[in-house]
């Protein structure tokens, strides 16, 4: 079903900051560079690309992004301070995410101040903001724990005060789709302001509470490769464009053909790799192995696939195994050059299934021509 949107919706991918911070991960230069221009590339429309605030060595590297001219609009992760936002405006930068936490057990028990000082503390830093004619992001760390007529307060404020649009975290990663749409809905309707979602991955709904805060209305999203970033990470790019495309009807015109590429890449430099059975980029999330599954995929591939794996960079493979059936077996050995009835293989299949059992895994395609060699003999 197409779902009917007002306004483009954006990817604000955030994978050279918030994926940068997943505990042990640090990229170079280099990577950086590379991570930028590919995801530029495919049509990524905003880069979250450091903290300059963190000293030279981020700086230079946010600098070096500025210079490479790509499409995209690069944009800062800064704390609600002058100083943080003249350190982005000093690397070249002409949009910052203005970021302070709006929860009360935050502001309580982290900052130790009140809800005043985090109102006073947002206007001094967006009259810094306005006086630089930057675009802004005010960024609710903990949005999710907090006061919902209080973030109203706030976007209230920020649209006054000329902000751009408002962030809603999900901080922690406790909401599920139902409640990120009801909160993003209730501020939709409270403040004329463009929102954001940026979700975590702890209860394994990063990526669904994403897509449900884009059908409640935000037009921006945070996304990173893998869905790397603090403990359980962040919502995947790669899943909630192809989550968006085909559960939401909406398609956003990325060049999903290299999100392998990406993903390999980015997996090589975060020391992550990317898992086999990772949704839409693992290498064997498009494998079937099943003997219903792969006569269907064999008949007709919508049967048992979304979406045709080339569309992200992927091939398919039929693997033989404990549960594979005769059509598959066929299938294969024509594939390696061997011809077999179906009457042969239904007796080869037999022995396919209790090696795959005895070994716990596929057979390989020299273990598969093996055995079919061995039948033959004996036939």
């Amino acid at each position: 079903m197409q779902m009917p949107i007002e306004k483009p919706i954006v990817i604000d991918d955030t994978t050279l900051r918030d994926g940068e911070q997943t505990a042990g991960v640090a990229f170079s230069l280099e990577e950086k560079i590379t991570i930028a221009r590919m995801l530029d590339e495919i049509g990524v429309g905003e880069l979250e690309c450091g903290i300059p605030a963190m000293g030279a060595i981020e700086q230079a590297s946010v600098r070096a992004l500025v210079d490479l001219g790509l499409k995209a609009r690069l944009i800062t992760w800064n704390r609600a301070l002058v100083s943080d936002i003249q350190a982005s405006l000093d690397c070249g930068i002409r949009a910052v995410d203005i970021s302070l936490s709006v929860s009360d057990i935050h502001i309580t028990h982290k900052l130790r101040k009140t809800r005043q000082w985090v109102r006073e503390q947002l206007r001094r830093a967006l009259d810094f903001c306005a006086k630089h004619d930057l675009y802004v992001s005010v960024g609710g760390e903990d949005s999710s724990r907090a006061d919902p007529d209080f973030l109203v307060e706030l976007m209230q404020i920020a649209k006054e005060m000329g902000a751009d649009r408002f962030r809603f975290c999900d901080t922690l990663g406790i909401l599920d789709p139902f409640s990120t749409y009801e909160k993003i809905t209730y501020l939709r309707s409270h403040v004329d302001l463009d929102l954001e979602v940026h979700t975590h991955n702890d209860l394994g709904m990063a990526t669904a509470n994403a897509i449900a805060g884009v059908r409640a209305g935000a037009r921006f999203v945070n996304t990173t490769v893998n869905g790397l970033g603090e403990r359980a990470g962040n919502a995947a790019l790669e899943e909630v464009i192809m989550g968006l495309k085909y559960a939401c009807g909406l398609d956003l015109g990325l060049d999903t053909r290299r999100f392998v590429d990406i993903s390999k890449f980015v997996g090589r430099a975060s020391c992550r790799p990317v898992p086999e059975w990772k949704a839409v980029v693992g290498e064997r999330v498009f494998s079937h192995e099943s003997g219903l599954h792969a006569d269907g995929v064999l008949k007709n591939p919508q049967n048992y696939e979304g979406f045709d794996p080339g569309e992200v960079g992927l091939g398919r493979h039929l693997v033989l195994g404990k549960h594979s059936g005769s059509q598959a077996l066929v299938h294969r050995l024509k594939e390696l050059g061997v011809e077999l009835s179906r009457i042969e293989a239904v007796a080869l299949l037999d022995r396919v299934r209790s090696m795959s059992q005895r070994n716990k895994r596929a057979l390989t395609d020299s273990e598969l021509l093996l055995l079919a060699r061995r039948h033959a003999e004996v036939a």
